[in-house]
């Protein structure tokens, strides 16, 4: 071993410095194999005081030995050498003596890297200053600065920090293109003494160019970014203080922000032209393309301003009616009726100043767009003739019901089921290629168990246990044995893996049979001993006598399994006289088809003649009646309400004790107040797990959408399209699963359970009656917020559904309306207007219970305006 490596080792930092210094190029390249090999080797070491001692000297002896630029850069930006690397400070020192091209050349390579290698700032600022060259703009640079002077204030004020930079003139700009501000939006600050305030106040005394910062800042707010990103920029612009010039010079800029900007950023520019506008200095022609964008923007408070601007230009200059009616008609298309009337009022105001029969006619055209209510005034004020484009029948365009996928066989080659489960361990998958390679797992390793472990050599060696020593708790059988309820699907495979590699003892696996299924728990307990128990008992077998294949393997992708199926999987097992799993059996109980009676007729008198306990077991199954639902009960608690079921008999016999608590009576919050099943992903296997008695789960799952609503938290609401999707009555749980997640906070939650509404309402088990009415009570106890039901029946509406969600709004609305103390909540006038135009499209007609109260408010409220709107429609529709 040569005096370098022995430095190394002993991770002599100042020696390996000394060592290394004395070397030539030649000599260092050749010791570069050396350093490669004790890299390799402490990637695979367990980690502790040795291998942090090492690291240091490593990274600054491969720095030093490196001659090429390439391959410099690429040793002192390893991730690997990220946690414990030397200090900038060393690696400067290390690299002492290149030449200034090479080092620039390093330091540029460094500066390229993205911002989640973290390259010390330093280092790559004393390689450009030690080179000579122009710092490099990019955005690892520039966020390396932005952290270095941050953390640097305790110096000094942040101006006279930056004032002392001198490269201020070339990273300032480079802050206006970063691609991502997430990782420093809090350094930049807010207010007095941020970075806007300080470069605004740098720009201001001639530090920097003031032009040049807000060419920047404008083209920032331009491109846009982030959602969050105009918190920085927009403050920066508006600190900067532009003049009425530089506003002028940017005119064309401004109306492409009000155009297509951010809300905030739209709503400055707007006010900017709006200045200009009334000042006489923006031409007609440049206030009609900003209108065209602006009007067509959802945010009301934006359209609504635009047309007040628009409104006062046409009071002031009557010629412009010709140029800015069309414009003003084009929010005839806008879901709010409010602003389709206030557009449809400024027609009326000035359409007598319009000479052109063309004009009128490109108005009149216009008009289709607007309300039944409206379209009649408008076609007063144009003195055309109103036509009612509805159709006499109206019918709901729905999308077409999901079809379940049938499961493709498992992998026929070890090597092709290796490639599957490091995809699935990667980036996880759905029910259909986890059961897949479950299956595969099972067969190969009955089949062919030496070729399945060369196969999955490359996949397993990258498993956190993989490398863990005995003892620690990063090794397979500390955790399995600690851990007895598995997480989700990746903790299963990784079970199952380990038990093939041997790292999970016999005895570990066998104390995993006996879990405890009468303990006290959640409501989720007896899902989560239905998804654990098969795997466990699978890994047991693994080890002590390999499944020749599952019997619970799914034909479906919503994990039903056809009869005739499990049939001949059974008379396999018979005719290689092999022992079955008892979950995996209980498993495939749960999931065989009978709602097919005469298909399980025939299954199981094929099953009887097996002559096995198991196909008797089946028989008497599939002979049996249809899955039964338990008797439930509502339960109400301050602004939730859950649901309680009672014992299930077809749940209690023939069944494994883990499979049994599924069939016991369900209290509203389990019988423990903990909960650990923090995973939304393993909620798609539960579904798979009783795929005809999908109540069952959304009983158990109510509680836990509730939070999404209620608490304003991320709940597991995308599992409701799986849940409409599923098999099995959807009865009171799914409506009101389903219920909360129409008023989750978060969009993306909302727009998933108005996927699951359409689902279930195109295979026509969708009861709107009880969904309306389960959303009546939700929002009158304030579990669910009306803005936001709004903003979910009005997107399910959109996509053609008017009649059915008109239907579960007929049940809402009179829980709301009903009393007079609580029936103006925010957001229901939103709800209202969705309503009439539901039924105004869809052509309802008769009687809301107290709707005429609510029209007979005075004042012009939003919710007395759509009262007004609704009756109206539904009175014009049974003339």
């Amino acid at each position: 071993m040569s005096s370098l490596i022995e430095a190394v080792r002993a991770g002599r930092v100042e020696d390996t410095l000394r060592l290394v210094k004395r070397m030539s190029d030649a000599e260092r390249r050749s010791v570069l194999p050396e350093l490669r090999a004790l890299r390799k080797e402490g990637r695979t070491a367990p980690w502790g005081i040795g291998s942090r001692n090492t690291h240091p000297a490593l990274h600054a002896a491969g720095a030093a030995c490196h001659t090429g630029a390439a391959a410099a850069a690429s040793w002192l930006s390893a991730s690997d050498m990220r946690w414990w690397r030397a200090s900038p400070e060393t690696l400067l020192r290390a690299l002492e003596g290149r030449d200034a091209g090479w080092l620039a050349d390093v330091a540029q390579r460094l500066a390229q890297r993205p911002v989640s290698a973290d390259v010390p700032y330093e280092l790559m600022s004393g390689l450009a200053h030690r080179a000579g060259c122009d710092v490099p703009v990019t955005d690892a640079y520039v966020v390396g600065w932005i952290r270095h002077v941050s953390a640097s204030r305790q110096r000094g004020t942040l101006v006279d920090l930056l004032r002392r930079e001198q490269d201020l003139a070339r990273l300032v700009p480079g802050l206006f293109v970063l691609t991502d501000l997430r990782d420093i939006r809090w350094l930049l600050g807010d207010g007095p003494g941020s970075w806007q305030h300080a470069i605004a106040e740098l720009a201001g005394d001639g530090t920097l160019d003031r032009k040049t910062v807000v060419d920047a800042c404008v083209a920032r707010l331009l491109r846009g970014g982030g959602p969050t990103d105009h918190r920085v920029f927009l403050p920066l612009l508006v600190r900067l203080g532009l003049t009425r010039e530089e506003e002028r010079e940017r005119t064309a800029d401004w109306v492409a922000l009000a155009r297509d900007a951010a809300s905030p950023v739209a709503s400055h520019a707007q006010s900017v032209l709006a200045s200009h506008t009334l000042d006489g200095e923006l031409t007609t022609g440049l206030l009609a393309e900003a209108s065209e964008g602006v009007l067509f923007r959802t945010e009301k408070k934006l359209v609504r301003a635009q047309l007040v601007l628009l409104g006062k230009v046409l009071a002031r200059d009557p010629s412009a009616a010709a140029e800015l009616l069309p414009v003003v008609a084009q929010a005839f298309g806008h879901e709010d009726t409010d602003v389709q009337e206030r557009a449809l009022k400024l027609v009326e105001r000035h359409t007598k100043k319009l000479d052109s029969d063309d004009l009128r006619a490109e108005l009149a055209h216009a008009t289709e767009q607007l309300t039944p209510s409206l379209r009649t005034r408008a076609a007063d004020a144009l003195g055309i003739t109103a036509v009612d484009p509805a159709p006499a029948v109206y019918e709901d365009v729905l999308p077409p019901a999901p079809e379940p996928v049938r499961l493709a066989p498992a992998p026929g080659t070890a090597v092709e089921l290796a490639e599957e489960v490091g995809a699935l361990l990667a980036s996880g998958g759905d029910v259909a290629a986890f059961e897949r390679v479950l299956d595969g797992l099972v067969r190969q390793a009955y089949q062919n168990p030496d070729a399945l472990l060369d196969a999955l050599d490359p996949v397993t060696g990258r498993r956190w246990w993989h490398t863990a020593e005995s003892g620690q708790w990063r090794h397979a059988n500390s955790y399995f044995n600690v851990h007895n309820e598995l997480g989700g699907a990746q903790d299963g495979l990784d079970l199952l893996l380990a038990t093939l590699w041997g790292r999970v003892e016999t005895a570990t696996l066998h104390r995993g049979l006996r879990s405890d299924s009468t303990g006290r728990g959640c409501v989720h307990d007896g899902l989560s001993q239905v998804f654990g128990a098969r795997l466990r008992e699978v890994a047991y077998r693994l080890r002590t006598d390999p499944l020749p294949l599952l019997l619970s393997t799914p034909t479906w992708s919503t994990g039903l399994l056809e009869p005739d199926e499990l049939v001949d999987r059974l008379d396999t097992y018979r005719r290689l006289d092999a022992r079955v799993s008892a979950a995996d059996f209980a498993q495939a109980l749960l999931r065989v088809r009978r709602t097919d009676p005469t298909a399980a007729a025939a299954a199981a008198r094929r099953a009887a003649a097996l002559g096995t306990v198991e196909g008797d077991r089946l028989a008497r199954r599939l002979s049996s009646k249809g899955p039964e639902l338990p008797l439930a009960r509502r339960r109400t608690s301050a602004t939730r309400i859950v649901v309680e079921l009672g014992e299930l008999p077809d749940l209690q016999a023939d069944l494994p004790a883990e499979y049994r608590r599924l069939g016991r009576p369900l209290t509203a919050y389990g019988e423990g107040s903990y909960c650990s099943h923090w995973s939304h992903e393993i909620r798609q296997h539960w579904l798979a797990a009783l795929p005809e008695q999908r109540e069952l789960v959304a009983a158990r799952m109510v509680h836990d959408l509730s939070r999404a609503a209620v608490n304003d938290t991320r709940g597991p609401v995308g599992v409701l399209p799986l849940l409409a999707e599923s098999g099995g009555e959807a009865g009171d749980s799914v409506h009101l699963c389903v219920a909360y997640g129409l008023g989750a906070r978060q969009s993306e939650d909302r727009l998933a359970a108005v996927d699951a509404l359409l689902v279930l309402a195109s295979r026509g088990q969708l009861d709107t009656a009880r969904l309306g009415s389960d959303l009546g009570v939700l929002v009158h106890c304030g579990a669910v917020k009306p803005l936001r039901l709004a903003e979910s029946a009005r997107t399910a509406a959109a996509t053609g559904a008017n009649a059915t969600i008109w239907e579960m709004l007929r049940h809402t609305l009179p829980v709301l309306l009903a009393d007079p103390a609580t029936a103006s909540p925010r957001g229901l006038g939103d709800l209202l207007a969705v309503a009439a135009e539901c039924a105004e499209r869809s052509g309802a007609r008769g009687e809301l219970p107290h709707l005429a109260q609510a029209a007979a408010r005075p004042g012009s409220s939003r919710l007395a305006t759509q009262a007004r709107r609704l009756r109206d429609a539904l009175a014009a529709s049974a003339q």
